[in-house]
């Protein structure tokens, strides 16, 4: 059966289908309710054949449901009926959490996003579990995200920003007992060395987590 994957982002809305070469994108924004952007969807994904579909979504999702409003984006998510709009199956999942999928090798992963913000998500002998570490404390009375996401960068520079994710990304692993630690987002390309037991992911990754979120196993 042909997927589609929707990555829903604060800037744009990427989509890719089953069979399909090239992604497309839609701009988001504070504007971007969920009916507009099934609207959108439809009308870019329009020619492309698919019998179920994918959302990666930039906010909490609890047992396939969105529990909380998104920070970048306009409101009305919560308790939004994508399966009746799109007329077919739906599987709702943090966005973090379907890169991560993407990302995935085996045994246990810890998946950090670095980008406006701090994303994250574990996966345990392919069992996937969104995590929320972003607004822990970390030091100073501040969390992980105002560390090492966009802030922090901003903040402290690249130099002692870089020393902050690989003190984070030590911390984490750590704690969660992770095998490895897969380094997503935009600013992850910033890192001059990767921190130990780290790798760098893909933002493209999130298609394939989005096609991977259907497979039994």
């Amino acid at each position: 059966m042909n997927t589609l994957v929707i990555d829903i982002g604060g800037t744009n809305v990427k989509i890719l289908a089953t069979g399909q070469m090239q992604m497309r994108k839609i701009p988001s924004g504070k504007d971007m309710t969920p009916l507009r952007m099934v609207q959108a969807v439809k009308a870019r994904s329009r020619g492309w054949q698919y019998d179920r579909v994918s959302i990666g979504f930039p906010a909490p999702v609890v047992h396939g449901e969105l529990v909380k409003e998104p920070v970048n984006l306009g409101q009305g998510w919560v308790g939004f009926d994508f399966a009746k709009r799109f007329r077919k199956p739906v599987k709702l999942i943090n966005d973090a959490a379907m890169q991560a999928l993407g990302s995935y090798d085996g045994g246990t992963m810890l998946f950090l996003g670095l980008g406006t913000g701090l994303g994250s998500a574990l996966i345990i002998n392919h069992v996937v579990a969104p995590l929320e570490l972003a607004h822990l404390p970390y030091r100073n009375r501040q969390t992980f995200e105002d560390y090492v996401g966009q802030r922090g960068l901003d903040r402290f520079g690249k130099q002692k920003w870089r020393r902050y994710v690989e003190d984070v990304t030590a911390q984490l692993r750590a704690a969660l007992v992770a095998d490895y630690i897969v380094l997503g987002g935009g600013n992850a390309k910033k890192l001059k060395v990767l921190p130990p037991h780290c790798r760098l992911g893909d933002n493209s990754n999130a298609f394939l987590g989005g096609f991977r979120l259907w497979e039994k196993h």
